[in-house]
């Protein structure tokens, strides 16, 4: 594969000789609109990409629509809700600001992009006001959007992502346990995991453990 490696800018546009549409470029913006802004409050999940010491992370971000806020055109305000702990983008964050951001909404073939730069938070006024379940987060990823604009649905519409006829059955793929079961098998210093007691408990552990 290597002897066909593109290695430049040339070689990658003789690929992609059609030039590119202008909405293309007339979508992307450099702050929040009110349809951006809309988009924005309707999606209930994001993935965030950072970049730190060890190379680069993407990270799922989820909650209730609207649960990231549109503080101004130029804001967006996160809280950062409980997970492993293992804070792999808060810390890439503080090595480097530079974040990129895709918002998805369950049904709505367009997906919208937002990069900018990130601060970390812990201001309790700040952080008290995202508060849910009598919870509120450690902190709060404060970004200020440098671009934004939205995808063309082709990606969703291939994958068929909202089509519940292609959702995959429960036991079609390996289950978290079986993984980590698998995984720690494989070490001979580290002792067996019980995968199936692992799965018995994972539902009631998530939804204690939202906030």
């Amino acid at each position: 594969m290597t002897a066909h490696a593109i290695t430049s800018l040339d070689a990658l546009s003789a690929l992609y000789p059609n030039p590119i549409v202008p909405a293309s470029i007339a979508k992307e913006i450099d702050h929040v609109d009110a349809n951006y802004a809309a988009l924005i409050a309707a999606s209930p999940f994001f993935v965030l990409a950072t970049n730190g010491p060890g190379g680069l992370d993407c990270s799922p971000r989820g909650d209730l629509p609207g649960f990231v806020t549109v503080a101004d055109t130029k804001t967006l305000l996160i809280p950062d809700r409980r997970g492993n702990n293992r804070l792999d983008s808060l810390k890439n964050i503080l090595f480097d600001p530079r974040i990129g951001m895709l918002f998805l909404i369950p049904g709505y073939g367009e997906t919208l992009r937002v990069n900018g730069v990130a601060v970390l938070s812990d201001d309790p006024e700040l952080c008290g006001r995202f508060t849910m379940a009598g919870k509120r987060p450690a902190c709060v990823i404060v970004v200020t959007v440098e671009s934004v604009y939205f995808q063309c649905s082709r990606a969703i519409v291939r994958a068929g992502l909202w089509n519940p006829q292609t959702h995959v059955a429960k036991g079609a793929v390996p289950s978290a346990g079986t993984i980590l079961r698998d995984i720690t098998a494989r070490d001979a210093t580290v002792e067996t995991f019980d995968g199936e007691a692992y799965d018995r408990a994972l539902p009631e552990r998530v939804k204690a453990t939202l906030y």
